[in-house]
Protein backbone atom coordinates (compact mmCIF):
# COMPACT_ATOMS: atom_id res chain seq x y z
CA UNK A 1 0.00 0.00 0.00
CA UNK A 2 1.48 3.92 -1.18
CA UNK A 3 1.39 6.63 1.39
CA UNK A 4 -1.28 8.25 -0.77
CA UNK A 5 -3.84 4.96 0.14
CA UNK A 6 -2.62 4.71 3.63
CA UNK A 7 -3.61 7.93 4.37
CA UNK A 8 -6.83 8.19 2.52
CA UNK A 9 -8.07 4.81 4.56
CA UNK A 10 -7.14 6.78 7.94
CA UNK A 11 -9.78 9.34 6.41
CA UNK A 12 -11.82 6.41 5.56
CA UNK A 13 -11.74 5.81 9.41
CA UNK A 14 -12.60 8.88 10.64
CA UNK A 15 -15.64 9.26 7.97
CA UNK A 16 -16.95 5.68 9.21
CA UNK A 17 -16.78 6.94 12.72
CA UNK A 18 -19.06 9.65 11.76
CA UNK A 19 -21.47 7.41 9.79
CA UNK A 20 -21.94 5.35 12.76
CA UNK A 21 -23.24 7.95 14.96
CA UNK A 22 -25.49 9.35 11.83
CA UNK A 23 -23.33 11.36 10.25
CA UNK A 24 -22.75 11.98 6.27
CA UNK A 25 -19.87 9.68 5.98
CA UNK A 26 -16.59 12.43 5.24
CA UNK A 27 -13.66 12.06 6.80
CA UNK A 28 -10.08 14.14 6.91
CA UNK A 29 -6.38 13.49 8.17
CA UNK A 30 -3.49 16.12 7.77
CA UNK A 31 -0.16 14.87 6.91
CA UNK A 32 2.82 16.47 8.36
CA UNK A 33 6.15 15.18 7.94
CA UNK A 34 4.73 11.76 6.90
CA UNK A 35 1.90 11.18 9.84
CA UNK A 36 -1.09 12.11 10.46
CA UNK A 37 -1.37 14.63 13.23
CA UNK A 38 -4.68 15.79 12.99
CA UNK A 39 -8.65 14.34 12.12
CA UNK A 40 -11.71 15.09 11.82
CA UNK A 41 -15.26 13.92 10.20
CA UNK A 42 -18.36 15.16 9.37
CA UNK A 43 -20.82 16.74 12.62
CA UNK A 44 -23.13 19.06 11.15
CA UNK A 45 -25.99 16.61 12.74
CA UNK A 46 -25.12 16.81 15.87
CA UNK A 47 -23.47 20.54 16.40
CA UNK A 48 -26.72 21.66 14.26
CA UNK A 49 -23.45 23.95 12.82
CA UNK A 50 -23.27 24.57 9.17
CA UNK A 51 -19.46 24.47 9.23
CA UNK A 52 -19.16 21.05 11.03
CA UNK A 53 -17.25 19.87 8.19
CA UNK A 54 -14.09 16.88 8.51
CA UNK A 55 -11.87 19.44 6.69
CA UNK A 56 -12.43 22.00 9.19
CA UNK A 57 -12.59 20.59 12.40
CA UNK A 58 -9.03 18.59 10.81
CA UNK A 59 -7.79 21.92 9.69
CA UNK A 60 -8.12 23.63 13.01
CA UNK A 61 -6.86 20.91 14.81
CA UNK A 62 -3.75 21.01 13.04
CA UNK A 63 -3.28 24.77 13.90
CA UNK A 64 -3.14 24.03 17.55
CA UNK A 65 -0.81 21.37 17.12
CA UNK A 66 1.43 22.79 14.98
CA UNK A 67 1.12 26.26 16.69
CA UNK A 68 0.50 27.97 13.31
CA UNK A 69 -2.08 28.53 11.10
CA UNK A 70 0.09 28.34 8.32
CA UNK A 71 0.27 24.38 7.10
CA UNK A 72 1.95 25.20 3.88
CA UNK A 73 4.17 21.54 4.83
CA UNK A 74 0.75 19.61 5.06
CA UNK A 75 -1.46 17.72 2.98
CA UNK A 76 -5.18 17.17 3.36
CA UNK A 77 -6.16 13.56 2.48
CA UNK A 78 -10.30 13.80 2.64
CA UNK A 79 -13.05 11.27 1.70
CA UNK A 80 -15.18 13.31 -0.76
CA UNK A 81 -14.11 16.18 -2.89
CA UNK A 82 -14.22 19.39 -0.81
CA UNK A 83 -16.83 22.02 -1.27
CA UNK A 84 -16.02 25.66 -1.21
CA UNK A 85 -16.00 26.46 2.01
CA UNK A 86 -13.46 23.94 2.53
CA UNK A 87 -11.34 25.01 -0.16
CA UNK A 88 -11.40 28.18 1.04
CA UNK A 89 -9.96 27.08 4.80
CA UNK A 90 -7.71 24.80 3.19
CA UNK A 91 -6.09 28.07 0.87
CA UNK A 92 -6.32 30.03 3.53
CA UNK A 93 -4.47 27.88 5.77
CA UNK A 94 -1.50 27.53 3.04
CA UNK A 95 -2.37 23.48 2.58
CA UNK A 96 0.53 22.35 0.33
CA UNK A 97 -1.45 19.74 -1.56
CA UNK A 98 -5.18 18.40 -1.31
CA UNK A 99 -6.34 14.48 -1.97
CA UNK A 100 -9.88 13.63 -2.14
CA UNK A 101 -11.20 10.21 -3.03
CA UNK A 102 -15.07 10.70 -4.42
CA UNK A 103 -15.70 13.10 -6.63
CA UNK A 104 -18.88 15.79 -5.45
CA UNK A 105 -21.98 14.29 -7.91
CA UNK A 106 -24.54 16.62 -7.01
CA UNK A 107 -22.83 20.06 -7.34
CA UNK A 108 -20.14 21.62 -9.07
CA UNK A 109 -17.41 22.17 -5.60
CA UNK A 110 -15.51 24.12 -7.70
CA UNK A 111 -12.40 22.47 -6.59
CA UNK A 112 -9.83 22.79 -9.61
CA UNK A 113 -10.88 26.62 -10.23
CA UNK A 114 -10.72 27.29 -6.37
CA UNK A 115 -7.42 25.57 -6.16
CA UNK A 116 -5.48 27.23 -8.65
CA UNK A 117 -7.30 31.41 -8.65
CA UNK A 118 -4.08 32.53 -6.13
CA UNK A 119 -7.21 34.55 -4.42
CA UNK A 120 -4.98 34.02 -0.88
CA UNK A 121 -1.52 34.69 -2.83
CA UNK A 122 -1.32 30.72 -2.71
CA UNK A 123 -2.48 28.01 -5.07
CA UNK A 124 -2.77 24.36 -3.91
CA UNK A 125 -2.49 20.65 -5.93
CA UNK A 126 -5.47 18.78 -5.97
CA UNK A 127 -5.60 15.13 -6.76
CA UNK A 128 -9.03 13.40 -6.65
CA UNK A 129 -10.11 9.90 -7.24
CA UNK A 130 -7.32 8.31 -4.30
CA UNK A 131 -9.63 4.91 -3.13
CA UNK A 132 -12.48 6.59 -5.50
CA UNK A 133 -14.35 3.16 -5.24
CA UNK A 134 -14.48 2.56 -1.67
CA UNK A 135 -15.06 6.26 -0.70
CA UNK A 136 -18.19 6.61 -2.88
CA UNK A 137 -19.27 3.24 -2.13
CA UNK A 138 -19.62 4.65 1.87
CA UNK A 139 -21.42 7.30 0.71
CA UNK A 140 -23.53 5.92 -1.34
CA UNK A 141 -24.08 3.07 1.18
CA UNK A 142 -25.25 5.77 4.14
CA UNK A 143 -27.56 7.19 1.69
CA UNK A 144 -29.38 4.17 0.76
CA UNK A 145 -29.57 2.86 4.00
CA UNK A 146 -31.38 6.46 4.89
CA UNK A 147 -33.56 6.09 2.26
CA UNK A 148 -34.31 3.20 2.77
CA UNK A 149 -35.18 4.07 6.48
CA UNK A 150 -37.18 6.82 5.43
CA UNK A 151 -39.51 4.45 3.29
CA UNK A 152 -39.52 2.19 6.03
CA UNK A 153 -40.74 4.45 8.20
CA UNK A 154 -43.55 5.84 5.79
CA UNK A 155 -44.62 2.36 4.76
CA UNK A 156 -44.94 1.83 8.70
CA UNK A 157 -47.41 5.03 8.51
CA UNK A 158 -49.39 4.05 6.45
CA UNK A 159 -50.65 0.71 8.38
Amino acid sequence: MNDKEKFMRAALRRAAKGSAQGEVPVGAVIVFEGRVIASGYNRRTQTQMASSHAEMYAIDRACKKLKSWRLNDCDLYVTLEPCPMCMGAALNARIRKIYFGAYEQKGRSLTAELAQSNLLNHTVEVEGGVLEEECSALLSGFFRSMRERVKSGAEQKQE
